[in-house]
């Protein structure tokens, strides 16, 4: 095996985050292990974290895990599946993830004509930076760990800081998150879109209600504004308000609407039968650290699906403001939403035409290009 990258990130597959996208461009040219996630929390005694930690540990213990990362799947990198616990505040949990880490690791390492470089999108994957005999070290921070939902915020942060001390090159999703670091050795790379997955027409989705609908996708955690969606959504008695995704939080608050339903998460590829064919796709974001420095790929997404947005303030909408509609009072924001229906078709296809072009030079493939770029400054 030559591995010409060995990255560190979420499980492959679970959710098509930056990093996924980045890589699957990558994948073309180079090849790629992905070493599966290495936990950001300690597990709660709940359904949920149990269930994942089931989950975990059946994928870490089967017989034929090494098999899978010698026979990569097409589409998709070397896969391994790492033995270590989710304790980040553990000193005791960091030396045993470290070496069961490098056991497995350095042997692939060793095997490869190619020094590999290391990227990480995981502050946890700090104690093997610099161990494995990487050409160089890569930090890509996508999110502000220190107002994340479902992080142990104080043991991460502290990792964070050592892995950027660490590493030789930083790469954020935005300027709010390049301030963090030493400007000598960080770039920002913005997030991109699927303009091929959004931007062709899709058949409408079967459950999406009829009539008019405005609509958000994306996991329902803390940021989600639940109290301004509910204060818009009975303001709009005749509009239908359909939420995808997970819920991470408690929004019984939401379904006690008559007119807000809940579809559950969808794969990603079934999106744009949702967003390509509601009136209005949503932004309802709270003001925080959190929602400050992120740059949400569901922003670009809309836009490349025509979809007309309508959204909170926060600073990643810098660059879009004169196609999209913003407030954080509700009345303003149902005005909004309830405005997209009084528009001619004319109009209407116009506003679409010009949302799709604005996006059409961001997609992934031109950030994995610009990536490319970035990574050309290192070390051969």
């Amino acid at each position: 095996m030559n591995i010409d990258m060995l990255v560190f990130g979420e499980d492959w597959g679970r959710h098509p985050s930056s990093t996924q996208h980045l890589i699957h461009h990558l994948m073309t040219e180079q090849e790629i292990v992905w070493v599966n996630s290495l936990g950001l929390r300690r597990p709660r005694l709940n359904r949920q974290d149990l269930q994942r930690v089931v989950l975990k540990a059946r994928a870490m213990l089967a017989p034929n895990y090494t098999d899978r990362l010698a026979q990569c799947v097409s589409g998709q990198p070397h896969i391994i599946q790492p033995r270590a616990l989710s304790w980040p505040g553990s000193r005791t949990a960091r030396r045993i993830n470290q070496t069961l880490l490098l056991r497995k690791l350095r042997p692939l390492i060793e095997q490869s004509v190619r020094q590999p470089l290391l990227w990480t999108s995981l502050p946890s994957a700090v104690d093997v930076v610099g161990k494995l005999g990487e050409r160089a070290a890569i930090y890509y921070c996508g999110d502000d760990f220190s107002a994340l939902d479902g992080v142990d915020h104080t043991p991460v942060m502290a990792m964070e800081q050592e892995l950027a001390d660490k590493c030789d090159l930083i790469i954020t999703a935005s300027n709010t998150l390049a301030n963090k670091f030493p400007s000598h050795k960080t770039r920002v790379l913005p997030h991109g879109v699927d303009t091929e997955l959004f931007g062709k027409r899709k058949p409408r989705a079967n459950d999406l209600p009829a009539g008019p609908v405005a609509g958000f996708y994306g996991s329902l955690a803390g940021w989600f504004d639940q109290s301004l969606f509910t204060a818009v959504a009975r303001r709009l008695a005749n509009w239908t308000f359909v939420l995808i995704g997970p819920a991470k939080t408690d929004i019984s608050m939401l379904l006690a609407e008559p007119n807000v339903r809940w579809l559950g998460a969808k794969p990603h590829h079934e999106l744009p039968g949702y967003c390509q064919h509601w009136d209005a796709g949503l932004l309802p974001f709270k003001r925080n650290a959190q929602i400050d420095a992120c740059n949400p790929l569901k922003l670009r997404e809309y836009l490349a699906a025509g979809s007309p947005v309508i959204t909170t303030d926060f600073p990643a909408l810098d660059g879009y403001r004169d196609l999209i509609h913003i407030s954080n009072r509700a009345d303003v924001f149902a005005a909004m939403i309830e405005q997209q229906c009084r528009h001619s078709p004319e109009f209407r296809a116009r506003e679409r035409a010009a949302r799709k072009a604005r996006v059409a030079q961001e997609s992934w493939f031109q950030r994995a290009t610009d990536l490319q770029h970035i990574l050309s400054t290192l070390p051969a």
